[in-house]
């Protein structure tokens, strides 16, 4: 239990320090996005390599989390619900602020994104093994 406990911890870090770092990539590399940002007046480009940021920061959590208690199938998606419920209140905060799509593709995205990302890791040597001789050929 407490395994699953601190893989769940750490993925919810791992989203956290991912999309900041991912986020200060956005303020270099998209033009007006550094901008656009205090006053959350994103284009639609903007909009979008939000949600792409997510869904990295979610992927990547729901490896972590898999990595460390690979067994608890649970783990990932009660990651995911958390982070929903950490989200909902400031999205519905700022709901005037974005279409209604963004907030909905946003919110709807994150477990089944977490679980997914604990989903793609390898499960056993076995599995390892069989990856790397389908791509060395």
């Amino acid at each position: 239990m407490w395994r699953t406990v601190a893989s769940i911890v750490v993925g919810l870090l791992t989203w956290g320090v991912l999309a900041t770092l991912l986020n200060f990539g956005l303020r270099l590399w998209l033009p007006g996005y550094a901008l656009a940002e205090p006053r959350m007046a994103f284009t639609l480009g903007m909009m979008i390599a939000r949600l792409l940021l997510s869904a990295i920061a979610c992927l990547a959590a729901g490896a972590v989390i898999d990595q460390i208690a690979p067994a608890n199938r649970a783990g990932p998606w009660f990651a995911g619900l958390l982070l929903v419920v950490l989200f909902l209140p400031v999205h519905v905060e700022l709901w005037n602020k974005f279409p209604n799509w963004y907030h909905l593709t946003f919110l709807l995205t994150l477990a089944p994104l977490v679980a997914l990302g604990a989903s793609l890791r390898p499960k056993s040597d076995q599995a390892r093994g069989t990856a790397s001789q389908i791509s060395t050929g």
